[in-house]
């Protein structure tokens, strides 16, 4: 099996601390605070890189599907949206909503909608998110 790891360091109170991370393979370090994750503020926050994190593995899920079924992808372009904010029992992420397109020649539409469908349910960040809805809207260019 293979791990990966990333590291996170948090320093101060919520409002006023300030924090690093770091991915494992050292592609990107950055830094986060509570203006960055629930305002405006310059930085990175758990919730941009969880979105990163499914539309990357969403997009790869998507092209091997549609590999598999005989359809080689030309480009497969994934945005996720994030949506966190205050529940009654605390801040939660309550929805992903996946965006993508494809440029995949000679296949139609019908059996597009249905791999990426697929592929959505089964990325392994979807799996690891099963507790939180999950929208998609695939469009064929």
């Amino acid at each position: 099996m293979v791990k990966r790891v990333s590291e996170a360091e948090w320093r101060g109170d919520l409002k006023s601390g300030e924090g690093d991370l770091a991915l494992g393979s050292g592609a990107f370090k950055g830094a986060y605070s509570y203006k960055s994750r629930f305002e405006s503020g310059a930085g990175t926050n758990p919730e941009e890189l969880l979105a990163a994190a499914h539309a990357a593995c969403f997009s790869m899920a998507l092209s091997a599907a549609l590999a598999q079924a005989g359809h080689k992808a030309e480009s497969v372009r994934t945005k996720a949206t994030v949506s966190f904010g205050p529940t009654p029992e605390g801040f939660a992420i309550e929805r992903i909503d996946l965006e993508t397109q494809a440029r995949v020649p000679g296949i139609g539409e019908e059996e597009f909608a249905a791999l990426a469908d697929t592929a959505k349910r089964t990325c392994p960040v979807s799996k690891a998110l099963a507790a939180v809805e999950i929208g998609l809207a695939a469009t064929l260019r």
